[in-house]
């Protein structure tokens, strides 16, 4: 879900409350307890920012170990370029997460720190693993590209370093197998630390009910636009004229 899409723009203009109402009737039992159950275990404490990614399948089979491991959301940094994902990869998988645009490190920055994100670098030689982290905090894994890794403004930026611990004579990782293996540590040790699997506060839990709800049924704009209508414009009983007396019935 990119920043302000339809879901977004609906939500904005009739409220969560609305839209889940109009659409529920349409969203099958299955399709509801799936929904819960996504949101019992999404985890918004933790969440990765790309910079420069511009390799269209790194970024899509990343977005997919992301939303895979519950994840709620990912930024992306587009300093050098638009940050493009592989529809064939994704296979649809970033229509449940958040993606966040930032044109710059100093921006995507500001808006993780006030989130309550610690930025933490993933890099070679960092002398420290996702092991190491404490469990509890809120992290923004920061990524670089497979050929530059981190600019020196984003390693600025995070006050934390991690890296993958490896064992053989290959130094490196595909980039989203990479992520994956740092995003399944963390997540990991963040559900067994909370003793829960998920950390959506209900206002977070409710919005993403109704995104989900409008993405899982086609037309939903134009339904929630006529059961709003139809509920604003539904005659009162009683109503009575300016002179005090009950509308008379005439029949044609």
């Amino acid at each position: 879900m990119r920043d302000g899409d339809e879901s977004d723009r609906l939500i904005q203009r009739y409220g969560c409350d609305a839209v889940v109402a109009a659409l529920e009737p349409l969203v099958s039992a299955e399709r509801k307890a799936r929904i819960e159950s996504v949101l019992d275990r999404r985890l918004v404490g933790l969440t990765v920012a790309f910079e420069n990614l511009y390799d269209p399948h790194n970024g899509a089979a990343a977005l997919r170990s992301l939303e895979g491991f519950g994840l709620g959301a990912a930024h992306v940094i587009e300093g050098r370029g638009p940050f493009r994902a592989s529809p064939a990869v994704t296979i649809g998988c970033e229509k449940w997460i958040a993606l966040h645009h930032h044109a710059d490190v100093a921006s995507a920055r500001v808006a993780l720190l006030a989130e309550g994100m610690t930025l933490c670098a993933a890099v070679p030689g960092a002398g420290a693993s996702a092991a190491d982290l404490p469990p509890l905090e809120r992290y923004a894994l920061v990524v670089g590209n497979e050929h530059e890794g981190l600019t020196p403004d984003a390693l600025a930026a995070c006050t934390r370093r991690i890296e993958i611990p490896m064992y053989g004579f290959t130094q490196s990782f595909n980039l989203s197998v990479a992520v994956a293996l740092l995003i399944a540590a963390m997540s990991e040790r963040r559900r067994a630390a909370l003793g829960q699997d998920g950390d959506l506060p209900a206002e977070v839990r409710a919005k993403w009910r109704a995104r989900w709800y409008a993405q899982s049924i086609r037309g939903a704009e134009k339904i929630v636009e006529r059961r709003v209508s139809g509920e604003t414009q539904r005659p009162v009983s009683g109503v009575t004229h300016s002179s005090g007396k009950a509308p008379i019935s005439r029949r044609y």
